[in-house]
């Protein structure tokens, strides 16, 4: 089970039926927590009958709202699998008996059973560790785990919960007992951002140290994750193959190619004509070899961008844009006809390179493209241009879409409506200003409607 409406479930039937002790899984810390204040919750709220015979039932007594009821528990109750989860939480207990008495329980059951303990407490230590007095708890089940670095890798296959994992990690990388190869493999098959980290700066580490291993690099940089890759791009210069970094100079992640155009250098490449020489050619072209021009920061190379806007490929068209942009070579008149693109991403990038020059655009060319015939993209990118804009063409464009059958364009024309900040930008005491307030009326209360009103010059 898990959620709070199992845990509800549970505390129901173990206070209301007497039941057996809640299946609760493990690794899921959450549904333990809800299911000691669930308990505690009822215990308060019910009548001193209930709570007397709630007494008797063991994980009960170990959430009972009285300090001394959770002490006795403590020293009488079944070891179930049950009392040990909220034995953990007992170790951040407000009352000093109680927690101790957690806490010598917890480190008993470390020392007799080390492994299954660690398997089966490590996520509910690690998320009362943040409470008030969950440090104790914390800190010796991470002693634990160093002084054990094979139960810490035997956390890592035999969890779900991230930040087990992310601290056995941590114990078995501190160890250093791990050969470069496994490192490289764990790296690779990783999905946890953090872990991946720490498994792929321990892979170059341990290269550093002892030396670059082939397959080791080969591993990493065919790894799915951006900084894995970038890992093993680095691993290159090391490994002597700096030549191969120019592989990575397209790589669809702006990480990877930086660090591949670090080891190209380091090997007498020059990323900047090899990045010419790939846009010279269209027809074989593709979106990492055009960020990774404008990357290299060279506006006299805006003109090869240009024509990139009308390539076949949307990729390649998004790319230029955001190229363009970067380099500050995009004007809006060499943009403006994008905004027409039957790409999603094109659209977007456009949408970016013209928003700092909106008040110069021409609002008619906008407005026409919130037609409903328009594609969802282009009428969305037209709105948010049209709302850079502020004042009267804001509101205007607001209120035309307070209908519209698209939810999102529907809740962005309310939010621009409500939120005024074009009172101060539309004329005073202009009629039409009157007609589009009359038109979105009831968004507002007649107070903030009367406010307004007499704001822009207009009778409240």
């Amino acid at each position: 089970m898990s959620g709070h409406a199992e845990t509800g479930r549970a505390a129901a039937r173990l206070l209301l039926d007497g039941g057996a002790a809640p299946v609760l899984p493990s690794g899921d810390p959450a549904c333990w927590t809800a299911f000691d204040e669930e308990i505690r919750d009822r215990l308060r709220r019910g009548p001193l009958s209930g709570a007397s015979r709630a007494a008797s039932l063991p994980e009960a007594a170990l959430c009972h709202p009285d300090g001394r009821t959770r002490e006795a528990a403590l020293a009488h109750g079944p070891r179930t699998p049950a009392f040990w989860q909220l034995a953990v939480i007992r170790c951040a207990d407000w009352a000093e008996p109680v927690r101790l008495r957690a806490r010598a329980l917890l480190a008993e059951r470390l020392r007799a059973e080390p492994g299954d303990a660690l398997r089966t407490l490590t996520p509910l230590v690690l998320r009362t560790g943040r409470r008030a007095e969950g440090a104790w708890a914390l800190g010796l089940v991470t002693a634990a785990c160093e002084a054990r670095p094979d139960l810490a890798a035997a956390l890592l296959d035999g969890t779900r919960d991230t930040a087990t994992r992310r601290l056995a990690a941590r114990v078995v990388v501190a160890g250093r007992r791990v050969a470069v190869r496994e490192l490289a493999r764990r790296a690779a098959s990783e999905s946890d951002p953090v872990v991946c980290r720490l498994w792929s700066e321990a892979a170059l580490a341990s290269m550093a140290a002892d030396g670059a291993d082939d397959a080791a690099v080969d591993t990493l940089l065919g790894a799915r994750a951006p900084m894995v890759r970038a890992a093993g791009v680095t691993a290159l210069r090391r490994a002597g193959r700096t030549g191969e970094a120019a592989g990575a100079l397209t790589d669809r992640s702006a990480l990877v190619r930086a660090c591949a155009r670090w080891a190209y250098a380091q090997g007498g490449g020059d990323a900047h004509a090899r990045y010419l020489r790939l846009c010279a050619d269209p027809a074989s072209l593709g979106p990492g070899a055009v960020a990774g021009l404008a990357e290299c920061g060279r506006r006299e190379d805006a003109a090869l961008l240009r024509p990139l806007l009308a390539h076949a490929s949307a990729a390649v068209r998004a790319r230029a844009v955001a190229g363009l942009r970067s380099l500050e070579c995009a004007p809006p008149a060499l943009v403006l006809p994008l905004l027409d693109d039957p790409s999603p991403a094109v659209v977007r990038e456009a949408t970016g390179a013209l928003l700092p020059h909106a008040a110069a655009l021409p609002a008619g060319e906008l407005a026409r493209r919130l037609a409903p015939d328009r594609p969802t993209p282009v009428r969305r990118a037209a709105f948010r241009l049209l709302r850079a804009r502020g004042g009267l063409d804001q509101l205007r464009a607001a209120v035309a879409l307070l209908a519209d059958e698209d939810p999102g364009l529907r809740g962005n024309a309310e939010s621009a409506v409500q939120l005024r900040r074009w009172v101060h930008e539309v004329p005073q005491r202009n009629a039409e200003v009157g007609e589009l307030l009359d038109a979105c009326a009831h968004l507002f209360s007649d107070y903030v409607m009367a406010s307004t009103r007499r704001r822009v010059g207009l009778p409240g």
